[in-house]
């Protein structure tokens, strides 16, 4: 138990999409924008630039600083270069590292800007660019500070620029009202834009997240179906050498002698066949099944009865029944005896059995809305490595190093399914898992119910619930 094979049991956690969450906050993951990208869109912008402002100034005959703007312009290709060189362009830019990128963006275009009329110039629109982009694939705050950064340089190239590049036969002169029209457009286009595009890439997000929890909760009952359909066919194939090794074993257990050395162990031989054909027979057995007078129990006597089957290889199991409303005496409140409930619990004692020292407890608890089982084991706990891991089948912490000492490590290695079935079937039930270390060395999960889930209520002749 110890080790356990298998899932993770009740962690909390949220799905990240494109470097944020849900719910707004950054993410640590990366966000989803590549730096070829960004470095494709600058090249992109250095081009379209330098063609803007050559031929403004060659070809429309405008006077403009020539050089200043190029200069400015070469600052976006050296970065393009550097980073190039620097990080391979398949590389996934975290969401500072893509809103510093932006940020110099915005930056370069508001130099360019500067140069160049301001906000008169019909490019000062682009500011729209780079604070979408972060909308639709940043955090909140990177969204938030890019904005705050766009809204400044409008603001500055509204009261601060070079003229714009015109006729000087015709000036150009723009009223003060104009002018300021423009910066509210450009404003209120900012806030507009990034809001849309936030808010759709939010819808698109939890969208997404849906899928995936679905896809995630298909793919989990679709390896239950397998390993059902796998339990069926191991049913079918097994019942014969089963039935075979259950006659032979009685036949020897016939032949020798009740004081020979070897009689206990042909017993049981004997016995722990008939058990194996007892729990297919389970297996194959129809749901609705059985006898409605011995469909639920004690919790005391539902643990016994779980725990009996793993006593007598040299681990001490106990029993307790600690309530706190009553019923210490009476071995706990009445509850069905479902078949995962069983099974489930059943492959955790298992577990326990395999890795504990010398001792397992198995305890009932429970009170006025919740019923538990604890199991305990004083083996060496669970691994660190697998702790993130636990409750995926397949990921086996059943480990030589973690088995007890007198258990044959080649008997006890698995595949990384039981504890992986025990969870699954448990919470088919309603059950909520909890696992852990204890400081005292060993290992306990705690399986917890809500008490109307699994107890059964029958009316005493005073009238009063049974619970």
């Amino acid at each position: 138990m110890s080790s356990i094979d298998s899932p993770s049991f009740s962690s909390t956690t949220r799905v990240a999409f494109s470097g944020h969450t849900v719910d707004g906050t950054q993410s640590a993951v990366p966000g989803r924008v590549r730096l070829r990208t960004l470095v494709r869109l600058r090249w992109l912008a250095v081009a379209g630039q330098t063609l803007a402002v050559l031929g403004v100034y060659f070809g429309a005959g405008f006077s403009l600083p020539l050089w200043a703007c190029l200069a400015v312009i070469s600052a976006s290709a050296v970065l393009n270069v550097v980073v190039s060189i620097r990080f391979p362009v398949s590389r996934r830019l975290s969401n500072r590292e893509a809103a510093f990128y932006l940020g110099f963006d915005l930056v370069q275009l508001f130099a360019l800007l500067l140069l160049t009329g301001g906000i008169t110039n019909p490019f000062s629109l682009l500011f729209l660019a780079p604070v979408a982009i972060s909308a639709t694939s940043l955090d909140i705050r990177s969204t938030i500070a890019l904005g705050a950064l766009s809204f400044v340089s409008i603001t500055v190239l509204a009261l601060y620029h070079l003229p714009l590049p015109w006729p000087a036969d015709t000036p150009l002169e723009l009223q003060g009202l104009y002018v300021w029209g423009l910066w509210a457009a450009l404003v209120l286009g900012l806030g507009f834009t990034a809001g849309y595009a936030w808010r759709i890439a939010t819808e698109d997000m939890r969208m997404r997240d849906a899928l995936e929890a679905t896809r995630a909760a298909l793919a989990r009952e679709n390896r239950l179906a397998a390993l059902g359909g796998l339990a069926a066919a191991a049913a079918h194939e097994l019942g014969t050498p089963l039935a075979t090794i259950a006659l032979v074993a009685k036949e020897l257990e016939r032949e020798v002698a009740d004081d020979s050395p070897f009689a206990e162990d042909i017993k049981l031989l004997r016995t722990q066949a008939t058990r194996c054909r007892e729990i297919l027979g389970e297996l194959s057995r129809r749901p609705g099944e059985g006898d409605a007078m011995t469909s639920f129990a004690r919790c005391g006597a539902l643990l016994e009865e779980i725990v009996t089957p793993h006593r007598g290889f040299g681990i001490e199991i106990e029993v307790r029944c600690p309530g706190t409303d009553g019923f210490e005496n009476a071995e706990g409140p009445k509850v069905w005896r479902h078949p995962e409930i069983i099974h489930g619990l059943g492959n955790l004692v298992e577990n326990a059995v395999d890795f504990a020292k010398s001792k397992v407890v198995a305890e009932a608890r429970w009170g006025t809305d919740t019923l538990s089982v604890v199991i305990k084991d004083d083996g060496p706990g669970f691994a660190p490595e697998i702790m993130a891991e636990l409750g995926e089948p397949y990921v086996s912490t059943r480990r030589a190093e973690n088995l007890a000492e007198d258990a044959d490590p080649d008997e006890a290695i698995g595949m990384g399914l039981g504890f992986f079935i025990a969870k699954n079937l448990l919470e088919r039930t309603g059950a909520h898992l909890d696992v852990q270390n204890v400081d005292d060395g060993g290992a306990e999960i705690t399986v917890t119910w809500p008490r109307g889930g699994v107890e059964v209520l029958e009316e005493k002749e005073t009238g009063n619930s049974l619970k």
